[in-house]
């Protein structure tokens, strides 16, 4: 008889035969991100239709690899599937799941499908695929949510995990353009609006902000792409930086100062052109649109914001920080705009301290847009959106809503991540009609905090924003929305005569787990009051309330091996794939009777001449490691299988 570790190669290589026949993916990967800061780790990947994702992971090591999906980013609870070449050239993968900080178990079910592996001097690079939702409790779902991926490598094919290079890293997989896919032009211009050698204050928060002219062209041009440009050595003191439009009739300030301090000059201007945030990367507009620079109805200057979040007190910093503009005169068919839309940042905005999970709303009601923006407004074709809280915020949505019913779930990420906030282009573009309502929801967690958060600029304070990029554009730049504090503060058994007594009564609140849910009910259920405002700082008020939210249908899952779908009800036992690394069904595999014994006749002696019945006392410990049932506690040494 074969030995255990020889028969696993040999149903290894069986169904490797079965697993490679592709030998690589159907098309290139549209989308890369390197996921460490030496640039040892690279992935590539892309989706379809199926909702089968696709990897290819380049690491610089030739020993083992590993690649997976944590929650939050930590260990218990992940999802990793690890692979290598050995030095004979046999290769293994298989997928895991760590079940603490010191054990890895590997999957009964095995969902993640080898399609190639190769290996050179310095490098491993695999490619396999997994569905979105499998059907393993033990699989991470992907989603179109914040990821917190897991990278690592080892020196050589010793596998202990635990001691490896581990990677984490924030990443949002669900992306449908690149840029290859879209039209650069012959051509561009590049202009830079930043701050010039603004030393850093020795402050957690400061806001700097000043007026800078747009580019000045003799004809009409479209902004097409944009990013941030860090002064190297100051990236973790940015936190975002925003670009606002000035109305032309506006007498601006000069110099650089405090955006929302003494001089309220300096806070003028509110139409959002162009934003970034921690973590945000180049974005590039659809083909249909740009930004409009050089006709009399675009705005010449600009407010620049640049919030810095200097929380160590480093002194001695100077910062040349901006945004980086890409303009051309090779027109596109519509002008875009970008629409503020979430809860109103003031202090009516309220966290408890203490609690797991805590819902705010903000109401955009649209009702008035054509009275505001002074003729009718074309239907909103959005493209685009970016969402923003700050560090208690652990999820944001926004929810479309017309005639009373809602049309979908418009963008969300449940896995919210501060230092990952990027502009992000939706799937499909979604119409918005003047009388829509736009809804945003943020959930926030305050278990290390043991008074109230307000809504405010602080990044201790905290927002809940979602920006929305659209075309062809208005003059409406933002609909954001805030409960009735009165009714709130009432609802807690606290008088309150006006807004301001209602803002002072949250402060008397005794706060517990049960007076955090009263809260969170009372803002739901009070009316929403709603101010719009268009780039030239008119301001008109509105109501409304928050609509319930109905939930996506969750989808069925799908086995990587089966025949495709598997929709077992919650709580039974989860779908077993026809081929695991425990379990091999050569049915499944191979083509033919005929070709099944010439196959297993090819391979028995193949198998035979590389595992021989002698071995070292080393080897047969390693496969008694291997064969441990509660597993990985250690290092695991694969049997080398030399002659």
């Amino acid at each position: 008889m074969l030995s255990h570790s020889c028969l696993k190669s040999l149903l290894f290589l069986m169904s490797t035969w079965g697993l490679c026949s592709s030998h690589s993916s159907p098309r290139p990967l549209r989308f890369s991100a390197f996921l460490d800061p030496t640039q040892q780790i690279h992935l590539r990947w892309d989706h379809d239709s199926k909702e089968l994702m696709t990897f290819e992971l380049e690491v610089q090591s030739t020993g083992w690899v590993a690649f997976g999906f944590t929650t939050h980013g930590q260990l218990p609870g992940g999802d990793v599937v690890i692979g290598g070449v050995l030095p004979d050239g046999n290769m293994y993968f298989s997928d895991w799941h760590i079940v603490d900080e010191h054990t890895i178990v590997e999957d009964e079910s095995q969902d993640y499908k080898l399609l190639s592996m190769n290996q050179d001097e310095t490098s491993t690079t695999i490619t396999f695929q997994r569905y979105f939702q499998t059907c393993d409790a033990h699989d991470q779902p992907i989603t179109g949510d914040t990821l917190r991926v897991i990278s690592g490598f080892g020196p050589d094919d010793t596998i202990d995990f635990f001691k490896g290079k581990l990677i984490h890293k924030s990443l949002f997989l669900m992306l449908y353009l690149n840029e290859n896919q879209l039209n650069t032009p012959k051509e561009y211009y590049v202009y830079d609006l930043k701050l010039d050698d603004f030393p850093i204050p020795e402050d957690d928060t400061t806001y700097a902000c000043t007026f800078i002219p747009f580019p000045r062209v003799k004809t009409k041009h479209h902004i097409y792409k944009f990013e941030a440009v860090i002064t190297p050595r100051n990236e973790t003191m940015v936190h975002h930086i925003l670009v606002y439009a000035c109305g032309n009739a506006s007498v601006l300030p000069a110099g650089v100062s405090d955006c929302y301090g003494a001089d309220p000059d300096f806070a003028l201007c509110s139409q959002i052109v162009v934003g970034w945030a921690v973590g945000g990367g180049v974005y590039m507009f659809p083909n249909e649109t740009g930004i409009s620079i050089g006709t009399p109805r675009d705005a010449q200057w600009i407010r620049l914001e640049v919030h810095y979040s200097n929380f160590n007190y480093i002194s001695g910093l100077i910062d040349n920080s901006g945004i980086r503009l890409y303009y051309t005169p090779e027109l596109r068919p519509y002008d875009m705009g970008v629409l503020q839309t979430g809860l109103f940042t003031f202090p009516i905005h309220f966290l408890p301290p203490g609690v797991e999970a805590f819902n705010s709303y903000g109401l955009c009601n649209s009702s008035r847009f054509e009275e505001l923006n002074g003729t009718p407004v074309p239907d909103l074709h959005i493209f685009g959106y970016l969402l923003h809280t700050h560090l208690a915020g652990r999820g944001v949505r926004g929810v479309h809503y017309r005639d009373g019913k809602q049309l979908r779930i418009l963008c969300e990420d449940n896995k919210y991540d501060f230092n990952l906030q990027e502009t992000r282009g939706l799937k499909e573009v979604v119409t918005f009609k003047a009388g829509d309502e736009f809804l945003v929801e943020c959930r926030y967690q305050t278990l290390d905090r043991t008074s109230l958060t307000f809504g405010g600029p602080s990044t201790l304070n905290e927002m809940c924003l979602a920006f929305l990029f659209y075309y062809p554009r208005n003059n409406i730049s933002s609909c954001m929305g805030y409960p009735n504090i009165q009714f709130v503060a009432h609802e807690l058994g606290q008088p309150a005569a006006d807004a301001m007594e209602g803002m002072m009564a949250i402060n008397l609140v005794e706060w517990d787990n049960n007076t955090a849910k009263k809260a969170e009910k009372a803002c739901k259920e009070a009316d929403q009051i709603v101010i719009l405002k268009t780039i030239d700082e008119v301001v008109v008020n509105e109501t409304g309330f928050i609509r319930d939210i109905i939930e996506h249908e969750p989808a069925p899952c799908k086995a990587i091996f089966g025949n495709g779908l598997s929709a077992e009800p919650e709580g039974q036992a989860r779908y077993q794939p026809a081929v695991t690394s425990r379990a091999l069904n050569a049915k499944a595999i191979l083509p033919s009777p005929a070709l099944l014994v010439i196959y297993l006749g090819f391979t028995s002696l193949l198998t035979f001449s590389l595992c021989p019945l002698k071995v070292s006392q080393a080897q047969t410990r390693n496969r008694r490691k291997h064969q441990q049932p509660s597993g990985w506690t250690g290092g695991l040494s694969l049997p080398s299988m030399q002659q």
